[in-house]
């Protein structure tokens, strides 16, 4: 395995904040997580699936719940992560694996599809992360990116901002006793690219049928793409 700067520094921060990582997904996003979840995996097609950020497993378990014949394989660059992860699934066949995204250590054209969530934000590199995503996909394969957004209506930005930037990290260092992890996610939330720019991206690293669909009136985003086949 590679060990990148990256994985050090992110996989650290979100190892210190693992324990409440859940707990505050849920209170934060007012519960409206799971059901941005439950759209993405909607669109998974075929056995083996790979759940890049995983985090603690809350994907990789969705998926199995709906098919636990499924071949689902959850890479995390966080080892506390990892560790809630498996106290999750420890009665399921999902397997974890230690990876950062950008050296994903699985072979060429396997996997039927690749799922992030709320991960491709903290990764510096995306284009080369995207082209390791599909790498490791089968021609005709599918890539699903649920990631958060910026709302297009101007006074339901405001009180988005408003409660990304100051709420959410006062909140989260109370439960957590971490405000500064929470004020990095709430950075990368500001800076990440818009829907069109992610589209374009995946499109210039040869994926196929690119769509976008906004969630929750733009606070969220679902990215869909095949490989070519």
């Amino acid at each position: 395995m590679i060990k990148s700067k990256r994985m050090t520094h992110v996989g650290q921060m979100f190892s210190h904040i693992s324990k409440t990582y859940d707990l505050l997904n849920h209170v934060l996003s007012f519960n409206i997580d799971k059901s941005w979840r439950k759209t993405a995996i909607s669109y998974i097609k075929g056995k083996n699936v790979l759940d890049i950020a995983t985090g603690t497993a809350d994907i990789a378990l969705a998926i199995y719940k709906k098919d636990p014949e499924k071949n689902i394989i959850g890479s995390d660059i966080s080892f506390g992560m990892l560790e809630i992860a498996k106290q999750k699934t420890k009665n399921t066949s999902i397997k974890l694996v230690c990876a950062d995204a950008l050296y994903l250590p699985f072979k060429d054209n396997f996997f039927d599809n690749v799922i992030i969530s709320f991960g491709i934000r903290n990764i510096k590199n995306k284009i080369q992360a995207l082209y390791e995503f599909k790498r490791v996909l089968k021609p005709s394969g599918k890539l699903i990116i649920l990631e958060f957004s910026k709302p297009k209506n101007p006074i339901i930005n405001y009180a988005y901002i408003f409660y990304k930037d100051y709420c959410l990290p006062n909140i989260a260092g109370i439960i957590s006793n971490n405000k500064d992890a929470y004020k990095y996610l709430a950075k990368t939330i500001r800076y990440f690219p818009n829907p069109e720019f992610l589209s374009d991206a995946i499109m210039h690293v040869g994926f196929k049928q690119v769509n976008f669909n906004l969630l929750s009136f733009g606070i969220a985003c679902l990215h869909v793409a095949c490989k070519e086949g």
